[in-house]
């Protein structure tokens, strides 16, 4: 066909409210689309975005023009899995389908960052967005914070702050220490802005859909990624117990900031670097029962180990120097010696790790130089 008309629904309007799979090929299956949307919901604006998209198309083959109409769908978890859906399903439909350019629709902003996710598998030579005019009684300030705040992605941004720092309020007024409670939320709160700020959602989302399927598919992985979450949660509350010890004998100013984060990684290092190898022990197994390649999970692990030796030794060091390691470690010349032999089993390591990975990819790559030979030559 010569144009493609792409209707694009990010946040899977059609699958949530109207139960439809997509793509959505054709212009009668995208008319009861748009109608079955709009009874589901009146007033969402995809509705709008499909009916656009088939004007469009009316127009063009009204000049002749070969032109089709699809609607993409992605995910309720607007981002990179609504995004990636959205990508897949555009790549099947253009194996399928032989398409030399698009017009690309939508409903706003957040519709068209997928412009260069289209762009880059074909041309596109218009952008438009539809706009719905609205009446002056529908833009009174009711209305819009009404319709503002019953958006997910909105509300989440909003009431989850305020909601973290009511409970956490709550909880130290049962507890009876209400001057905790106003460090208690603002660290609450500035978790929360830093995990959406970084976009720690998307990836969370991400992590979450793919741990669904190694369930669904009995993976290892599933396992291992649940004992390496509970072994990050005691290696946290264990280093926890062991700085509130400190904290509520003599208190941050006697022994600095310092030396309280070095007992927090002193006494959780090895449980965090567990964790990791618990997780990644489980891709190791996974892969070799799909007869894939072990070899840079393998130097993932050995990573880990170097890297939980340097903060071990880092760590022993400064608290003994602090006078609060127990047993040989008090000793601040013997962690000093610690210290320094950590950071050259660490180096050896890493090394180690390195060598492996370089020569199992070298090993590889003659294994396929090898196999082009015998294609060649069958």
């Amino acid at each position: 066909m010569q144009t493609l008309v792409i209707c694009i629904d990010r946040d899977n309007d059609l699958g949530e409210k109207a139960k439809l799979g997509t793509p959505i090929v054709g212009r009668e299956a995208n008319v009861q689309a748009a109608v079955a949307l709009g009874i589901a919901d009146p007033e969402d604006s995809d509705t709008n975005t499909i009916f656009g998209g088939i004007r469009i198309l009316d127009e063009l083959r009204a000049k002749g023009a070969d032109s089709e109409i699809v609607s993409f769908a992605g995910d309720k978890n607007v981002g990179v899995i609504s995004d990636q859906k959205i990508a897949e399903q555009l790549e099947t439909f253009l194996k399928m389908n032989d398409v030399q350019r698009a017009i690309f629709v939508s409903d706003g902003a957040e519709d068209e960052t997928l412009v260069p996710i289209v762009q880059s598998r074909m041309k596109i030579d218009s952008v438009k967005r539809i706009v719905v005019m609205q009446s002056e009684n529908l833009e009174s300030t009711y209305y819009i914070l009404k319709h503002v705040f019953s958006d997910p992605k909105i509300s989440q941004t909003f009431f989850v702050p305020l909601g973290l720092a009511f409970l956490i309020y709550a909880i130290f007024l049962l507890a009876r220490y209400p001057e905790g409670a106003v460090v208690g939320i603002l660290a609450a709160v500035g978790l929360y802005m830093l995990y959406r700020g970084f976009g720690l959602d998307d990836i969370v989302a991400l992590e979450k859909e793919r741990l669904w399927d190694a369930f669904l598919e009995q993976r290892m992985v599933f396992i291992s990624y649940t004992a390496a979450l509970l072994t990050l949660l005691v290696a946290t509350v264990y280093g926890a117990i062991e700085v509130w010890k400190l904290y509520s004998a003599e208190g941050v100013w006697y022994h600095g900031t310092l030396t309280l984060v070095s007992v927090f990684i002193n006494a959780s290092v090895w449980w965090y670097a567990g964790a990791l190898l618990l997780a990644n022990l489980g891709k190791i197994f996974d892969l070799r029962m799909e007869n894939r390649p072990i070899y840079k999970n393998i130097s993932i692990s050995l990573f880990v180990i170097a890297t939980g030796l340097l903060f071990w030794g880092a760590s022993t060091y400064i608290l003994a120097t602090a006078s609060l390691s127990e047993g040989v470690t008090n000793d601040a010349a013997l962690a000093l010696q610690y210290f320094v032999y950590s950071i050259t089993i660490a180096v050896l390591i890493a090394l180690a790790g390195i060598k492996y990975t370089m020569s199992n990819q070298s090993l590889g790559n003659e294994d396929r130089v090898k196999g082009k030979r015998k294609n060649k030559i069958m």
